[in-house]
């Protein structure tokens, strides 16, 4: 059984709408974007999508029973994501609104963006439903095909993040404008957070 081209817009527009939507990975991929630059936000958005990718694939092979047979995993999960997140939205409020200006300091890499995905309840619970409404009965091929074309989604979406963020530096010239996207993007990691305990 393969997927009708009904079925794979429906993947894709599932895909997209959860890969697109703001939230701490996106905001992270934003900011460094905005920070650094988008060439030099590209191995977060590379280790972003990868890391998603492979919990989609993973969940796909049989994490995801283990998952929902462990509610304590879960709140693990949940209480170290609101935890990384917490701090990333404590370095927003405490930087000195030089982004862009001391590029001593090194941009968020892959590693961080593998990180942020696996500690990501929304992710977890993302790829859940995704694989529950359009892989359940299918063969392996399916399956992996699904993964492809949500991996794919999710690593143009987060290309997108850091192009905005990038293109964004001009217009943050202004250090009250700079200031001001911080305390928004902290806060909208605060609140980001908070959802990951509902």
């Amino acid at each position: 059984m393969t997927f009708s081209l009904e079925e794979l817009l429906a993947i894709f527009a599932f895909s997209l709408v959860a890969s697109i939507s703001p939230g701490p990975v996106n905001l992270l991929i934003l900011s460094t974007g905005v920070g650094h630059g988008w060439r030099r936000a590209m191995p977060l958005v590379v280790g972003a999508s990868g890391g998603f990718t492979l919990l989609l694939g993973l969940l796909a092979a049989g994490l995801g029973s283990v998952w929902l047979a462990l509610p304590g995993l879960q709140w693990l999960v949940r209480l170290a994501g609101l935890s990384f997140v917490a701090w990333l939205a404590w370095r927003l409020l405490t930087d000195a609104g030089d982004w862009g200006t001391d590029q001593r300091r090194e941009p968020p890499g892959p590693a961080s963006g593998a990180l942020m995905q696996w500690l990501n309840p929304k992710a977890w619970i993302a790829s859940l439903a995704g694989l529950g409404l359009f892989t359940a009965g299918r063969e392996s091929v399916d399956i992996a095909l699904f993964t492809l074309v949500w991996g794919s989604v999710c690593l143009a979406s987060a290309i997108g993040w850091a192009w905005l963020g990038g293109h964004a530096r001009g217009w943050l010239s202004c250090e009250a404008r700079r200031r001001g996207l911080q305390r928004l993007l902290a806060a909208l990691l605060i609140c980001s957070g908070a959802l990951m305990l509902l």
